[in-house]
């Protein structure tokens, strides 16, 4: 399983990318590979504020569904529209083209709740 050092994570099994104002987040790798081929991703509105913890939508795949939490409190930025169209990139690049959403955090500090990739990795074992 890839767990970049440079992400957070949550043990919901989402990461988060903290760029200035802005954090990206998805899936992580592990969970994708659990999920299996992902057919469908629900998204919510942007402009929608998020709290951290709330579900902000769901990942079909073959095998489950499973909703999808927010890592940080904040105001959703961007969708990743490609996904619409083709929602299996989550499966081929979880970290990078298979991002979900974008939020304007409203209070970064949050993120000290969130694990490193050491942290991550001994959760997944």
């Amino acid at each position: 399983m890839d767990t970049p050092d440079h992400l957070l994570y949550t043990k919901d099994h989402e990461w988060a990318n903290f760029k200035d104002n802005e954090v990206v987040i998805g899936i992580t790798d592990y969970a994708q590979s659990q999920l299996g081929d992902v057919i469908f991703i629900e998204f919510p509105e942007v402009g929608v504020e998020l709290t951290i913890g709330d579900a902000f939508g769901e990942v079909e795949a073959v095998k489950a569904v499973s909703e999808l939490y927010a890592p940080i409190s904040g105001t959703i930025t961007a969708v990743n529209e490609e996904l619409e169209d083709s929602p299996d990139i989550v499966n081929s690049d979880p970290y990078g083209d298979g991002w979900l959403i974008k939020v304007a955090p409203l209070n970064p500090e949050e993120k000290d709740e969130l694990m490193n990739f050491l942290s991550y990795e001994e959760l997944i074992g």
